[in-house]
């Protein structure tokens, strides 16, 4: 930053230029302005032109040249110029010159324009130097009318109340610079009724008033209470003739040894003060003022001034605060996106990794905005930051989730590239060729969990890509022929209690996680109150040390006053005393109002909050709940859709053996008959040819016929009853194996019920036990207590 100033302020620039009695900025000294970061001590000097303002400021900046001293009696410098330079002996502060026109010039033909130039070098600087010649006396006084004239020209706020007519001097106190008087070419002794006085104690003994209530009186005193009453701070400084009359207007180019050695030493000391004791300039709250809240309060006062306005310090606080605030906002969302971005590598290995770095990053994000914004009285930029910096994190966690998918899936297809192509060989279609499949699928599972880096996606992925595979693993299954029909309806009911059990372990994670991710905007919440409590406490103890700083410089002049014999001005001190605590009772009451105002704002926004969380909570139990009552619903009718195809293939394996056994057994009945009908056959043909045939063997025949009649009968009865008995026994086989399957189908669903309603009932009490949990950090919030 030093390194700049060097570079692009080698000597002074106008800031404020006065063309024709109208001010303006320019614009190439405000960019100068806009670049400087550090705090700014600001040194404005004014005083009558001819009076060697621009010496002074020349060696404060370390130069012998640089603000134009001029030589004739014509004033010189038009508008107010500026210097910046490195502070000498403040570190990382950065030293802004004002150096202004000369006051009074004949040429102007008003002092208009002197007054706004006087009241501009007040309202920028955080030391203002009054520059004179000679003693200090009624003429110098008289001179510094400019001091009266600061109450019609400058406003502390925007509205003060109607029964404070003028806004009482502790209103400016707050914010006006220190003062400091210069008195050059003094030749007078510095004695005081015959006693020797210094510099200070001579500015002191100038300042006291006049007793008396005549105009005169009050004309003398009027400049003096001005100036005790506005500037806190007050110093004297006097410089003796640097050399003779006639090479004055050769000041710039003489050599050390041509100038008085005692001027030297009282600039030196002039200097020497000014470095160590004037203060960086701030704004009433202790607001510490850098280059670009230095140009928006000269842009401010300035538009102020030439639209016919008074610049007011409250609206330029105000409009600086806009600026600021808006600022504040990215800077801090900056720093958040830059520190997520360096600290965290996507995917992180869990959620509450990614958590961890979110909250540090958020704490560290609303820090830089509360240490930066101010007059922030509605929160609305706060509310702001807390709305980009949720869309932030929700982006982050988008982009973790992305991360995870794409190099978790990556990781699969690298590591079961092989199983894959086994299965497009044929190297499982074998007899064990399933149980191979299954091995190999278990080992590469292990390889999979054993890579580092998968981030939260790792379990879901892999279910999903087991489930993208779970035709492939079928086929396989059912192709390998050295598995009974029993082992592969095992392993079927096995593979489906892995994947419920894959599927459980899954929504438990994805509510776990969603139950993490609420929490954190709780906490954020939270976050965002303890650290806003903190600021409005800085502020109340910011505010009543500018109060009791003021009041105590009240007392003390009251104080002097009366050691003087000016009761009536002291009395008139007093009222302003009283003044001063009724606001700074008013302002703490306001801020207390406040407080109470934004933590009941922000209690009622965290209720809300509190309520959507509850009611995302109940979506999500009652999303999970049915997701479980569907997937109960989906097995159990696929279980009886298995069962109903289970019993329709046993009775056709049953029907079939029937009828193959049936159609063996009539073959063989029918075997038998025509064996019987061949016998007879032979027989009557041997009969017939028999040449005597008596009526015994007729008879005999025909007994032999009528008992194969009654053989084949009982024969055709002994079958047809095997038939009916087998018919039986096949339907009461059926009945049989239907019971026992609606047993099983019965007691399973009975069983699923069971688990089911045990899970439903933990799902309830961990729901409640959130919701008490929920409430009992609500009530031990910060708002809560406050």
């Amino acid at each position: 930053m030093n390194t700049a100033l060097k570079v692009h302020m080698p000597e002074p620039l106008c800031l404020i230029e006065n063309v024709k009695g109208q001010l303006r900025p320019n614009q190439k000294a405000l960019e100068i302005l806009s670049a400087i970061t550090q705090p700014v001590v600001v040194v404005a000097i004014v005083g009558l032109y001819r009076t060697g303002k621009s010496y002074l400021m020349n060696k404060l900046a370390g130069k012998n040249t640089g603000f134009s001293l001029g030589s004739t009696v014509q004033a010189h410098t038009k508008g107010i110029w500026m210097w910046c330079v490195p502070h000498p002996h403040k570190k990382d502060h950065t030293l802004v010159l004002l150096d202004t026109e000369g006051l009074g010039d004949v040429e102007k033909g008003d002092n208009q324009n002197d007054c706004w130039i006087f009241a501009l070098a007040i309202l920028l600087s955080s030391t203002f130097v009054y520059n004179s010649m000679g003693a200090i006396n009624q003429q110098a006084m008289d001179q510094l009318h400019y001091v009266t004239e600061l109450t019609d020209r400058i406003r502390a706020r925007s509205s003060p109340d109607q029964e404070d007519e003028g806004e009482d001097s502790a209103e400016f106190v707050s914010f006006f610079p220190d003062f400091v008087w210069s008195l050059r070419d003094m030749t007078l002794k510095m004695e005081v009724d015959g006693v020797h006085v210094t510099a200070d104690e001579y500015l002191e003994n100038s300042l006291k008033l006049k007793e008396g209530t005549c105009k005169e009186a009050e004309k003398y005193n009027l400049p003096r209470l001005c100036i005790r009453k506005f500037f806190p701070k007050k110093k004297c400084f006097i410089f003796y003739p640097p050399t003779e009359w006639k090479k004055l207007s050769q000041l710039e180019t003489l050599q050390e040894n041509e100038i008085e050695s005692d001027f030297l030493k009282q600039v030196a000391e002039f200097c020497l003060y000014i470095f160590n004791h004037c203060k960086a300039k701030t704004l009433p709250g202790g607001i510490p003022v850098n280059g670009p809240r230095l140009e928006s309060l000269v842009l401010t006062y300035v538009e102020a001034i030439c639209s016919g306005d008074l610049p007011c310090m409250e609206n330029a606080v105000l409009a600086l605060a806009t600026i600021e605030n808006a600022a504040a906002v990215q800077k801090a969302t900056a720093h958040y996106d830059q520190q997520m971005s360096q600290r965290v590598q996507l995917p992180t290995e869990t959620l509450q990794e990614l958590l961890d770095q979110h909250r540090t990053c958020e704490k560290e994000a609303i820090e830089i905005f509360l240490r930066t914004a101010f007059k922030d009285e509605d929160h609305s930029f706060q509310k702001e930051l807390g709305s980009q910096l949720e869309e932030r994190w929700d982006d982050f966690c988008k982009r973790n989730l992305e991360a995870s998918s794409n190099r978790c899936w990556a990781l699969l297809q690298d590591i079961f590239r092989p199983l894959e192509e086994g299965v497009r060989q044929g190297t499982y279609s074998k007899p064990g060729g399933y149980f191979l499949f299954v091995q190999d699928t278990q080992r590469l599972k292990k390889k999979y969990y054993g890579e580092p880096k998968k981030g939260i996606q790792a379990e879901e992925v892999l279910q999903t890509y087991i489930q993208s595979k779970e035709a492939v693993s079928n086929a396989v299954l059912q192709t390998d022929q050295s598995l009974t029909k029993k082992e592969k309806e095992i392993e079927v009911e096995r593979k489906k209690t892995e994947s419920a059990m894959a599927a459980a372990k899954l929504m438990e994670e994805t509510q776990k996680k969603n139950e993490k991710l609420m929490e954190q905007k709780e906490k954020s919440y939270q976050e965002h109150m303890r650290q806003l409590t903190q600021k409005m406490e800085n502020d109340r103890i910011q505010l009543k040390a500018e109060q009791e700083r003021t009041l105590a410089l009240k007392l003390q002049e009251q104080k002097q006053l009366l050691q003087e014999g000016f009761r009536e001005e002291s009395r008139k001190l007093q009222e302003e005393i009283k003044n001063v605590e009724k606001r700074y009772k008013e302002k703490m009451d306001h801020m207390q109002a406040e407080s109470s105002k934004t933590t009941a704002k922000i209690m009622e926004e965290m209720q809300r909050k509190y309520d959507q969380m509850m009611e995302n909570k109940e979506k999500n139990h009652q999303e999970h709940v049915r997701q479980l009552m569907e997937k109960m619903e989906r097995e159990r009718a696929q279980q009886i859709a298995e069962q109903e195809k289970m019993m329709t293939l046993m009775l056709q394996e049953q029907e079939l053996l029937l009828k193959e056994e049936i159609s063996e057994k009539r073959r063989k009945h029918q075997k038998e008959i025509e064996e019987i009908e061949a016998k007879n056959r032979e027989i009557l043909l041997k009969l017939e040819t028999a040449q005597a045939q008596s009526s015994e063997t007729r008879q005999m025949f025909q007994e032999m016929e009528e008992m194969n009649l009654k053989i084949m009968r009982q024969k055709e009865k002994t079958f047809e009853d095997y038939v009916k008995q087998l018919t039986e026994k096949m339907d009461a086989d059926t009945a049989r194996l239907m019971a026992k399957q609606e047993e099983i189908l019965t007691k399973k669903l009975q069983e699923q019920k069971e688990i089911f309603n045990k899970k439903l009932m933990n799902q309830n009490k961990n729901h409640e036990k959130e919701i008490r949990n929920i409430k009992m950090k609500k009530n031990n919030s910060p708002c809560s207590v406050m």
